[in-house]
Order: structure tokens, then sequence, then C-alpha cells
């Protein structure tokens, strides 16, 4: 492989324009007089560069005048479009419009709309015909009404024959064409491949879309016939003289003709050139070929020897030589292919421009030679310099020398003309004999797995020896799998780096490597988001490398590696930090009432967070779509303990919750809770939705705990304890199977029908839960007596199920639109709740009576038994009104409806609210109309019954409809929902605390009492704060909002005492130093004294008060504690001694760690000169006597060392520095940039000031702060 450092002559070009005059010599020198009106003939205008913008125009001409860059911006269409498709009665496919439901027509609709995205609408014209409206984007549009002619119109076919070489233009580029064309018909267009002979193109669809494509089909065929195609075969050593030097010849042949000729490159042995274009071009440009071909055949040849390596000379870059030689002579040179042995190069053209031709070729052949330097291959990459700068000293000097580097191979072939060739010989072999002198190199061998860490993280290690020694270190990719290093450079520095390397070698074969096992569960946590705390880990034992399997490994092992001693330390301190995590990651899961989730999360969250900030835990809550019942609680095991009481007291506040503990022998508790804990499960549910916990398995513990409603906890108990009865004489188990839907009917409502046959028998029966696989599959367990009975009667009461009956009962058909409403939401449920029996009722209108029911004869007879009471209900039905207020309606209904969906399930009633009364549409409100004439002693018009003003308003009246025992029961319950409003007193000056920022502390206690408090406006002066709500809610909230009114005064007294103040008088000197650094001293008091320590502000008139506010004995602490402070600095002292300005760098340090070291260490503080200092080598030295005298001493040692290697830099920089001139004296020869200039400016033409280049007010940096004009007002304020 090679690398190949090339300056072509465009780039030398680029080059040459951006050097300076004096280096571009001669060449630049032609230009300079006509440069300045070529220049200022260039410029642009001022409206050019900066077009004004749009104004409103007067006239017509002037909107015409206005009309520029600025104005040309399109407007923007909408999207979405919509048409409409009409399909006539007897192309329709799909005509029966009676039938039953959704027809095939509205499904494939459907089906279009999913398809393509367009939005459809169906109706019926007066002739049955049938319009779809689409709706959507053009593209979507365009698909759907092809979708709708071929499946909602009938189809037709037809053929068109055309010409088989026209095929392809009907079909487009990659079929766009075919695409675009059913688009736009609305039809299929069948194609034959191109190996059938047939002509004939199939087109499908309806009568309309087919004519289309037939016409489109043939307009496109009869485009084609007009153009011709002629294919010449010309002789290939004639193609040059009729493409012509840079195919000019070729390209006037096509300007005159207008047809457009093909001539094969002459790198592709063909003969034959192509023209296409009208039949009347084509036919002249062949003429005009032929007669270039013929005239040229009298000419001459002759044939030269050139050697083959300078073919490429005599071809040139591109071919351009030979096109030049073409050019000059009119004369062909033929060379030979690439891959041919021949020398012979073949002129052809006329006998007196031969030899000119031949004179040319021999130029361009013999103006470059090659020739090589010998230099190591190690050194090439030095030669060629960091990102090729020393190459590129020499190539822009001698752009056309070709140099190659070859790896491997100790030599540098040059080629180009033999002047330059041998100028960048030279040049070459000079540098190579320096670079001979002054560089060496080495191998070391170091196993393969040492390298990366010999390389370190992000290269850490490899870079510092680099830099260290000034050597280069290439040490070889993993894939090479080669333990050779090499070291390049000084050969002082490579023995150096040599050294160090073997060193760092050695060491790492005497690591150890240790692997520890950590739960992959910890791995996550330990190394924290984006690795934040294994960094930390990192940092304190950096010789240490610590690796962490892969996760999708499923690994627990971590390994160590480093040195013994800190891979057993860094060990250790993982151990204990694993050891903290597990005792963190204790787990409970807490089952709590789905119902009470919310109460437990609280507002905002916020009753979560209190529990999870004051446990110190992690509390996870299932989804609110979950069925989960439990609450995870993570962290110590004592937290999550105190985290589990406070969130199980809630849900005892919340409700009448009882906690039982019931001892049961742990060896039963398996078989009790059952195969994925369908037993106990079982009991949950038929016990109300208790919860039962078992203890963790394992834990010999027998205590059983069972939560929830009092009644339902003691039932729970009550089975638990006879089922572990059962399990300790006898227990028998059978298993048999029953459709899912019959399930239902077999548990009965409430479960009184299992309830029954486990009366009867003492056997436990356990349907299959939502979750479980099986749904079939029923399990009895009991004595073995109890289960075969029980399963005796089940089995009976299945078989009777699968006995399917058809029976009918009759139903008025007034009573039909309650069973049939709401899709059906009642026939569902008499299926879901009697065996899947199917309902039918008559026809809408039919006025039949008559109701049909079929399923199992068991199931029908309770079903009909149900419709019979339901019907007696509904012929029972009364309706009675209740007043309630309009505004106390959305406190009855609650969150969501849930309090009146509530009444309506337990009472059996349907409750209807009025519509809410417009306030600007009352009657009372609206003003009189005019009395109406009479006529005959009677009124014009309709006569309204007077108003009783004592009748309740409209918007008041709630609806109750049900039977007359339970609509009397529901309004109760409505009554006992009105709030109800107390007042409560509460001082004023209390109000806006009560109130808290922003309403946050008012709401807060109007969700956790569940009322709404009204707190008078700031403008009445009252004392009075009104609670509104439900007469059970209000003694709880009058507590709350006394207890918050005791909080407050308390706070109001702990207040006053806080705000004790003293001043205490200290120098202003001696601020930084009580302030301290970041303002660490000063914030330690504050912390240690909890008080507010105010600074005297620039402007303060008393600059040496200090204010500390807080209580009292705590603030008289803290002025102690500064006063310490101030007395300590009295005694100290401040000398300032000359250090030589040069040193002071080193002595600061990178980022100040030195003079931190030193201040530190002496416990002095130590002041360098600001720029502009009158002395620039003065430094103060503040503190004790004895240490600053110490300070001062170890001061100048240093700068004594440090002025050493100072003075010696400068030496060498001296020898460093190159002659002739600077960076800035070069800018000076440049001379100053004029910048961007525009002819035409108001400036140039008008009293207009020019704007100021410089000034970073006229035109500001994009991100830099513009400095602002001084005004006499003064500086303005944000």
């Amino acid at each position: 492989m090679s690398s190949v450092a090339v300056l072509t002559q465009e780039s030398f070009n680029e080059h040459r324009n951006g050097l300076m005059p004096e280096q571009s010599g001669a060449v630049a020198g032609a230009a300079v007089a006509t440069a300045p009106v070529e220049e200022e003939d260039a410029l642009p205008t001022y409206k050019d560069a900066f077009p004004p913008l749009p104004e409103k125009a007067a006239s017509p001409e002037g909107t015409q005048e206005t009309a520029n860059a600025w104005t040309k911006i399109r407007p923007l269409k909408s999207s979405v479009i919509t048409q409409v498709f009409h399909v006539p009665l007897e192309e329709r496919k799909y005509k029966d419009i009676n039938q039953f439901g959704e027809g095939d027509q509205a499904k494939v609709c459907v089906d279009i709309m999913h398809k393509t995205g367009a939005h459809l609408e169906l109706s019926l014209a007066k002739d049955q015909g049938l319009s779809i409206m689409v709706s959507g984007k053009l593209d979507a549009v365009m698909k759907a009404r092809k979708e709708i002619v071929s499946r909602l119109q009938t189809q037709a076919s037809a053929t068109v024959a055309i010409p088989k070489e026209h095929h392809r233009f009907v079909i487009g580029k990659n079929g766009e064409k075919l695409q675009e064309l059913e688009l736009k018909t609305a039809t299929k267009i069948q194609i034959p491949r191109p190996d059938d002979p047939s002509n004939q193109i199939k087109i499908s669809g309806t009568k309309e879309g087919l004519e289309k494509a037939k016409h489109e089909i043939l307009l496109i065929s009869a485009e084609q016939d007009k153009r011709a195609v002629e294919r010449v075969n010309i002789d290939k050593v004639y193609h040059p003289f009729i493409t012509g030097p840079f195919n000019k010849v070729v390209g006037e042949m096509m300007a005159e003709t207008g047809a457009r000729i093909n001539v094969p490159p002459p790198s592709v042995n063909k003969t034959e050139i192509v023209i296409t274009g009208e039949k009347e071009q084509v036919a002249l440009a062949v003429a005009l070929i032929k007669k270039i071909a013929e005239e040229k055949k009298s000419a001459t040849t002759i044939a030269v020897e050139v050697k083959k390596s300078q073919h490429k000379y005599v071809i040139g870059p591109k071919g351009n030589t030979l096109q030049e030689i073409l050019e000059k002579t009119g004369v062909s040179v033929e060379i030979p292919p690439s891959d041919s042995s021949s020398e012979t190069v073949i002129l052809r053209g006329e006998p007196d421009r031969l030899g000119q031709a031949l004179t040319e070729v021999y130029a361009k052949a013999n103006s470059y030679t090659v020739s090589s330097v010998t230099a190591p291959s190690w050194l090439h990459r030095f030669i060629i310099g960091k990102k090729g700068q020393n190459l590129a000293k020499i190539t822009q000097q001698m752009p056309k020398v070709h140099i190659e580097f070859t790896e491997g191979e100790d030599k540098i072939t040059l080629e180009g003309p033999t002047k330059d060739v041998q100028m960048v010989q030279g040049q070459i072999e000079v540098i190579v004999t320096d670079l001979v002198s002054r560089m060496d190199y080495t191998e070391i061998s170091v196993d393969p797995k040492f390298h990366r860490h010999l390389i370190g993280k992000g290269g850490v290690n490899i870079n510092r020896i680099k830099e260290l020694h000034k050597v280069t270190v290439r040490i070889p990719p993993d894939n090479e799998k080669s333990n050779l290093i090499r070291i390049e450079g000084d050969p002082q520095g490579v023995q150096e780096a040599k050294k160090e390397l073997l060193e760092l070698a050695s060491r790492m074969e005497n690591e150890r490597t240790k692997d520890l096992i950590i739960e992959q569960r910890f791995h996550r946590a330990i190394i924290g988001q984006k690795g934040e705390k294994i960094k930390e880990v990192r940092d304190k034992f950096p010789e240490v490398i610590i690796n962490f399997p892969d996760p999708a490994q499923k690994s627990d092992i971590v390994q160590f590696r480093g040195p013994r001693t800190e891979v057993e330390k860094c060990a250790k301190f993982m151990q204990k930090l694993v050891a903290e995590m597990a005792e963190n990651s204790f787990s409970v899961s807490v089952p709590i009432f789905k119902q009470f989730h919310r109460n437990i999360i609280g507002k905002g969250g916020s009753n979560i967070k209190k529990i999870r900030e004051e446990t110190n835990t992690k509390i996870d809550l299932p989804a609110e779509n979950s069925n989960s019942e439990m609450i995870v609680i993570i962290g110590k095991k004592a937290n999550c303990e105190a985290a589990r009481n406070r969130i199980l007291a809630i849900q005892k506040e919340l409700a009448n919750i009882s906690e039982l503990e019931v001892s049961i022998p742990s060896k039963l508790h398996n078989s009790l809770i059952g195969t994925k804990g369908r037993f106990v499960r079982s009991i949950m549910e038929e016990c109300g939705g208790v919860h039962i916990h078992f203890p963790t398995e394992g834990s010999g513990i027998d205590k059983v705990t069972i939560r929830g409603p009092v009644e339902e906890v003691e039932k729970a108990k009550q089975q638990l304890l006879a089922l572990a009865e059962e399990k300790q004489t006898k227990s028998h188990t059978a298993e048999l199977r029953a459709k899912p839907e019959y399930h239902k009917f077999l548990i009965g409502k409430g479960g009184g029908n299992i309830r029954k046959v486990r009366d009867s028998t003492g056997a436990r029966i356990i349907f299959p839960t939502a979750e479980d696989k099986d749904q079939e599959l029923i399990t009895v367990i009991g004595t073995e007596e109890a289960v075969r009975e029980a399963q005796k009667e089940l089995e009976e009461l299945i078989k009777s199920l699968d006995n399917v009956v058809e029976d009918t009962m009759t139903v008025d058909p007034k009573h039909h639109r309650y069973f049939v409403s709401r899709r059906g939401q009642v026939l569902r449920d008499l299926a879901d709740e009697y065996g899947g029996v199917m309902v039918s009722f008559p026809r809408t209108g039919s006025q039949s009576e008559k109701v049909t029911l079929k399923g199992a004869k068991e199931c029908v007879e309770a079903a009909k038994k149900r419709m019979q009471e339901i019907v007696e209900d509904l012929d029972a039905q009364v309706t009675i009104e209740c007043v309630i207020a309009q505004k106390f309606h959305r406190s009855i209904m609650g969150p969501k409806g849930s309090r009146i969906q509530q009444i309506t399930r337990d009472h059996s009633v349907q409750i209807k609210f009025p519509e809410r009364e417009d306030p600007q549409g009352k009657q009372e409100s609206a003003p009189p109309a005019e009395a109406p004439v009479q006529e005959n002693g009677e009124a014009n018009g309709e006569v309204k019954e007077p108003v009783d003003p004592n009748a309740p308003k409209k918007c008041d009246v709630i609806v109750i409809s049900g039977r007359k025992e339970r609509c009397e029961a529901a309004v109760e319950s409505l009554k006992a929902l009105v709030p109800v409003t107390i007042e409560v007193e509460v001082p004023f000056e209390l109000h806006r605390y009560i109130i808290g920022q922003k309403g946050s502390g008012i709401r807060k206690m109007m969700d956790e009492f569940e009322v709404n408090i009204q707190v008078p406006a700031p403008d009445q002066q009252s004392d009075k704060i009104a609670i509104t709500g439900l007469a059970n809610h209000l003694d709880r909230a009058k507590e709350g909002l006394l207890d918050r009114v005791k909080e407050l005064q308390a706070d109001q007294e702990d207040r006053a005492l806080r705000s004790f103040k003293l001043t205490i008088t200290v120098d202003p000197k001696y601020h930084p130093k009580i302030i301290g650094r970041k303002g660490a001293i000063i914030t330690n008091i504050r912390t240690e004294h909890d008080v507010n320590i105010q600074f005297p502000e620039k402007n303060d008139e008393n600059q040496d008060q200090i204010t500390i506010t807080g209580y009292e004995h705590k603030a008289i602490a803290a002025r102690d504690a500064i006063q310490a402070i101030v007395d300590e600095l009295e005694e100290m002292i401040s000398e300032d001694i000359t250090l030589d300005s040069r040193v002071h760098a080193r002595i600061i340090g990178a980022r100040g760690k030195g003079i931190r070291k030193i201040m530190d260490e002496f416990k002095v503080d130590l002041r360098f000169p600001q720029s502009g200092a009158a002395d620039m080598n003065i430094v103060t030295v503040t503190g004790r006597p004895e240490l600053v005298d110490e300070a001062i001493d170890h001061l100048l040692n240093l700068e004594e060392e440090f002025l050493a290697d100072v003075v010696e830099n400068e030496a060498k920089m001296a020898y460093m520095r190159p002659h002739g001139g600077s960076a800035s004296s070069m800018d000076e020869q440049r001379g100053p940039s004029k910048g961007f200039v525009v002819r035409e400016a108001p400036w140039a033409t008008g009293n207009e000031k020019a704007p100021d280049m410089s000034s970073s007010e006229d035109f500001p940096s994009f991100g830099a702060p513009v400095a602002t004009k001084s005004s006499p007002w003064g500086p303005k304020r944000f």
C-alpha cells in the first residue's frame, strides 16, 4: 500500500491567489494595472447586497416596482382536499340497501379508510346512485378513489394495441408513469412482459376510466411515433474528428440540427454513433457525421515510438493534452490501451500539420521524469509532517512534482518536470540527512493483553509519555496480535520512554485480579446515573480497574484489577457499599383497597411525597388501570415498617377497616393459598374483597392477617379456620369442566346458587379467574363425601344447561326500548348473568309483543323470571321531583358523578338533573314586553297562565324515576348530600398565611377535609371564615382550621424572637477574610449559630457595620465568633517583596494550584499585582510574623529556581525565532483590509454617515455583549 501526496494545478492556483504580492511574483505583477478598474465594476450595488423590504404601493405600477427577492414567497396552500365521486345505480356492485345492520358497502368503505388514511362519507342520490365524499391529502384521495372504483363499481375491461417499442414509455422510469396513469384514470393497466411478443395492453376499470386510459396510452404512442433513432457505424479512428476538441464539433452539430448525438467515449471500444430526435433533425445530423468521416478518410498517418511510461504525459489529466494537440493542430493522436505492451503512437491528420503535432507529442512525453530518494520507511511520516505540513511546503513551491511514499519500502518516488524533480530531490535528501542524524527508534516486546492498559483511559498514559519524552509510540491494534511496540524520536527520549514503558509493563505483570460476586440488581445503583457513582469509586482508587459484566450476560461477577493492596482495599469498600444497599433494599408489599389509592397519593402527590421523604423509602403504586391493589415499599426494614403503618393508618381513617390476626399452622399455608393463590383469592372475593396476608414461606410464623370491613373480616376468619380444619382432618379435591358462559349462572346473583350447594354439601367450589389459562376448570375441595355430593349436583346442573330450549314471553312494546337501548346493555347483562341466554325482540315498528328466549332450560327460566320482574318494576315506576338549589348540584354529583352513581346503584332508580340556567337569559330579568292589543275583550295571542312566585325554578328540580319507595329513599340520600355552611372566627391578620402562596395552603385544607373554605375579601377586614360542606365533614374541617391558627400564632411569636438585631464594627479590610473563600467561613458561622449576617453594600455610608439577625443568645455567640477572627487578623502583618514578574505564573501554577499550596502550607495570604500596576514585581505577603518570614524565604528560593529556567528558555527562543520578519510585519506588507465594499450606498450619495465597522455597537458579534453608550442619567438598571 502506498501513501501519496499530490498537489494539482488547480489547487496550486488557489494557493497562489492567497499569497502576498511579493510571493506571487511576476504573475501577480501583470494583473496589477487592470485590477482597480475590474474590481470597481465587480463591486455589488448597495441594493443588490441589501435588498429593501417591500412597501405598500400606491398604484399598480408601484406594485410591480417593489417586486423583489422579499416578495417571491409563495403562499401556502391547504394540504387537505375534498372530492365527490358518483357511482350510477347500474354500475353499483352492492344494490341491496334494505339489509339489516351494516352492509358490505359500508365495510368496504371502512377498509378503504384504514388503507389510505382518507375520510369517506356515503350518501344515496334520488336516482339510487351512490355519492362518496372523500377528504384528505391529495395522494390519499387519489388512492381512495382507485379503491372505490375497483371495489364499489362494476368493472369492465378493454385492450389497446400500440407498437411493442412504445411500451416502455407507458411504464416510465421505475414504473412511475404507469402508477400515475392508474391513479389518474382509476384503472388497472396490464402491460405484456418484454419476452411476450404481444403488443396488446389490457385495461380494467369503469367505462369512464377505460376511455381515459385508452386516450392517454394512445397519446404517448403518438408522441413516440414522431421521434426517430438512427445508429451509424463510423470507424473508431474518426470519432475524435466528429467530436472535435473538447466536444466542440459535436456540440455545434447538435445545436444546428436539434438532434441528440451520442458518440462512445475513447475508453469504450464501440464504433456505433446513436442519433435521436425528430426524423428531419436525425437525417440532417447523420449527413453531417458521414461527411466528416468521408473527408478524414484521405488523412495521412504516421507512427512513432514513445516509451510506455511516457504515454500518460501525452494523454494528460482526463485526456486534456490530446484535446489540446487536436485543437492546435487538427491532428488526432491515437495511444494504445494501457493493458497493451505496444509503444507505438499513431498521428492522423493533414500532412502539413503532422510535423507540428509530432513536436507537441515529443515535448509532452519528455517534459516529465521519474526519480527516487533513499529514506528509511520509518522516517516517512516525519518527512511528511503532521497533516502533511512539511511536504506541503515543498509541493507548494513545485506543484507539478508528484511525490509517492510506499509503505514498507526505504525509498521515495518523485515524478514531474525534470528541473522541478531535481530541486525537490535535493530538498528531500537534506531533510532525510537531518532526520537520520538526530532521530532514533527502538522496539520493545510487551504482551498484547497489557497494551490497552499502557494506553490508559482515553490515551491518558501514552499521551503523557509522548509529551514528556518528545517521542512517538506506535502500539499495534488488537487485530494485529503483535507484541512489538515501536518508539521513535530523540535518542535520549527514546531510551527514557522505553525504560518507563517496560517498568509499566512489569508492574502490570505483578498486578492482581480479583472477582467479587455482587448481585446484578445492585450493578446499576453502584454505577449511578451516567456513571457518576462508579466515577467516585474510581477516583478514590485510581490504580484499580473495575469491570462490570454486560447486563445481557446476567452475570453477578465484578472484576477488580490493579496493585494487590489497592485491589483489596477497593474490594472491601465495594462489599461495604453493597451491604448498605442490601440493607436499604428491603421490600414489603401492602394491600390497600383500590378506591383509597388516590387518598394515599394526595393532591399533586403531596401525601405520598411526604411519606417518602420522612421515612426515606421508595414507594411504588400500581398503575391506575391495573387491577393490583399492592403498594410496594423499598428501603431499610425499620423505615419500610414505618411507611407501611402510615399508609395503613390513612386507609383505616378513611374507611371502617378492621385488622385481625388468625393463628393457622404454617404447614397448611401453601394448601390454603392454592395454585397461584386460587383458594385464598376465592375467599377474599366472597367476603367483599378483604385482604388476607400470609407470612413469608419458610419463616415458620403461624399468624395470618385479615384486613377489611369488620363484618367481612369475621366472615373470612370463619371460612379460613373451617378450611384449615378440613385440611388437617381429611381434604379431598375434584375437578369438573363447564363452559365459561355458564359460570355466572352457576354462581348465581350475589353467589346465591353456589352458596346453596356449599351449605347442603359442605364443600368449597372455586371458579377460575380472568388470569387463569384454563377458563373451563372448576375445582371442588372438602371431605371426600362432601366433594362427591357437590360434584354430582354441579354435573346435573351443567348437564341441564347443555340442554338448549327455546321459549317465548309477552312484553308490552312500550317497554321494548328499555331492553334494547344503550346498544342492548340490559340484554347483554342478562346473557352474562344467565348462562349466555339469547333474547330476541321483534323489529322496531312491528307492534308485536312476542319476545323469544333461547338457551339452557334453567337459564331461560331464570332469565324469563328476571325480565318479568323488570317489566313489573317498569309498570310500577313513578316519577317524583326533588327540589334542591342549582348551586348545590355539582357538590351533590361529586367528582365525575361518583356520588350520584352510587345512589342510582343503591336504590335502583334513575336520576336526571336539570339543564343549567343561563344567567343572561333569566325570565325574571327580561324587560317587560309591550302589552298585547285586546280585541273583543280578549288578548290578541295566547293566554298565558300567571306564574306562581312560590313555584320552584325548573333549574332546581331533580327528577327521580323508579319504584315509589325507592324514589323516596333516593330523595333522602340526595338531601343528605346538600352542603351546610358554618362560620369560624380567625384573626384577620392570619388570613393571608391560611391562604398560603398562590392559594396552596387553603387548597390543601379543602382537599384534606373535602369542604369549601371561603375567606372574606381583604377590604372587608372581617374575622369570619365560612366553611361549606357535608355536615359530617364540617367538624373535622373546623378543628383543622383552628389547629392551623394555633400553629400560625406560635410562628408569629417565634418570628418576633428571631428578629433580634445587633451590629458589630469591623474594619472593611477584614471583611473578605471573615467571608472566606467562596463564602466558606461566613456560611459556617451562619449555619452553626442559625443567624443571618449582613455585610454593608458598596454605597452604604457605614462601611464598617456588620448586622447580625436571629435569636438574641445566638446573635451574641455569632458576634463573638466574628470578633475572634478580627482579633486574630489584627495580630497579622503585611510585607512587600520583590519577585521577578516573569516567574509569577510558575509560582501561581495551573488554576492557582501552586499559590494555594503555599498559602495552605504557611497559613499566609499572597497578593500578586494586577495588570497595569506601577511595579509588576511587588508581591504582598500577609500573616503571622513568623509565618510571613518563612513564606518569603520559600518564595525567594522558588524565584531563584524558576528564573534560571526562564533565562534558559529565552535564550533558546532567540535562536528559534524566524529570520526576515514576524507575522506582524507580514500583515503590514499585506496592507489594511478593505472589508466588504458596495457601490451606490446611501452615505456615498447623501449626508448620511457611514457605519463604523470597528464599532461593536454598529456591528455586534453573536453571543458577545455590546458596549452601550454612556448616558447622563447614569447606567441603565434592568
